[in-house]
């Protein structure tokens, strides 16, 4: 049971979340913290995952990303609530009445870094919560799996990413055309900006292609550019409505950093790999992990080189044995603050790594051409 049991603990640490943040000042700060703390240290002292177990009941499995929806929805809409100069009556008195909280003074106790806190944490949580499990639905076929993973990528305003992802990142890994492939030594930020702008353009060439083939008009409601705006926009209004011109600011705010978050991860993934055109993508051309908290959190992505052989396997299919997958020297959220926070020491610490990539894992084409 505890098996299935650990791939609930994304959504029992969103709960948590919720109630700390009720408990009033300093209690955001306090869980930021010894959350950071708690994945960094785990991810390093806790042995590696390497097991690939099998499951009888995938339903269960497919219910713990299911529930990240509402627990996300919940999570920003008391952001929002926190951030907005008025409350609605019935918010606040149900709040005392359920549950005793004195809401209109939890959220005057908030200090200035309590508040960033708050904002920072909840990205992390729309990524965790939101873009993980939505990478994962939307790489299914079933409309209910699209349809949740749809709206879990609405949260952070990347419709496109259900569409460039599958259909152009996944043709064009650590191709020089890949928005999402990040050279050696590429200044972060600027990947992140370039990516981001990148994708969006080859997400509405796909999309647009895709229409024209099936002799769809590109303004309709089977446009999933449009459809996937209208989502974000329905969520980007709700907030506006619920928590005013403050409420969606925070909101929109979370959002962003979220994009962040996911572009920076992408950076990570496939750093300074290469690959020669018209060739298959192999093992080598996606960067592992096999840090036992970062898997659990980040739905098994960090098992990449499997994702990228087999994009259908569920993620409690993929392997992380493979001898030929390069590995990370730490855990996804460690690697995820060096490269944002100290991009220096990043490429530093990768810069060993890169070296045996080159000696150990590229063909000679890759090889030359990254010493180019």
């Amino acid at each position: 049971m505890l098996k299935y049991i650990k791939y609930y603990i994304p959504a029992i640490t969103g709960i948590l979340a919720i109630v700390f943040f009720l408990m009033g000042q300093n209690y955001p700060t306090y869980f930021c913290i010894s959350w950071s703390l708690f994945l960094i240290i785990g991810d390093y002292v806790l042995p590696r995952d390497k097991e690939v177990q099998h499951f009888s009941y995938p339903g269960i499995l497919n219910f713990s990303i299911y529930i990240n929806l509402p627990i996300l929805f919940c999570l920003i809409f008391l952001i929002v609530s926190i951030f907005s100069n008025e409350n609605p009556s019935w918010y606040v008195d149900g709040l005392y009445s359920q549950f005793n909280i004195d809401f209109i003074q939890v959220k005057e106790s908030f200090t200035l870094v309590d508040k960033i806190a708050l904002i920072f944490q909840t990205s992390l949580f729309v990524g965790i919560l939101g873009t993980v499990p939505g990478h994962e639905l939307v790489h299914r076929k079933n409309k209910f799996d699209l349809f949740i993973g749809n709206w879990l990528l609405a949260f952070s305003w990347d419709c496109t990413f259900a569409i460039e992802h599958v259909q152009g990142h996944h043709r064009d890994v650590c191709l020089d055309e890949d928005p999402a492939s990040a050279k050696r030594g590429e200044n972060i930020y600027l990947f992140i900006l370039r990516a981001t702008l990148q994708e969006q353009k080859s997400g509405w060439k796909i999309e647009s292609e895709r229409l024209r083939k099936r002799k769809i008009k590109f303004f309709s409601i089977q446009n999933r550019m449009i459809v996937g705006y209208v989502r974000s926009l329905i969520l980007t209004v709700a907030a506006f409505i619920f928590g005013g011109l403050f409420g969606v600011l925070s909101f929109l705010l979370c959002a962003f950093f979220a994009k962040v978050l996911l572009e920076s991860i992408n950076y990570i993934e496939h750093c300074g790999l290469v690959r020669e055109r018209g060739k298959p993508v192999k093992m080598r051309h996606s960067w592992n992990s096999n840090h036992f908290l970062s898997s659990i959190y980040l739905c098994n992505v960090t098992r990449h080189s499997d994702h990228h052989r087999a994009a259908s396997l569920k993620f409690w299919e993929l392997s992380p044995c493979h001898e030929d997958a390069p590995l990370l020297p730490y855990g996804y959220l460690s690697m995820l603050y060096l490269v944002l926070v100290t991009p220096f020491l990043y490429n530093k610490i990768m810069a060993k790594e890169f070296l045996n990539w080159d000696q150990n894992y590229a063909n000679e084409y890759e090889r030359n051409y990254v010493m180019q």
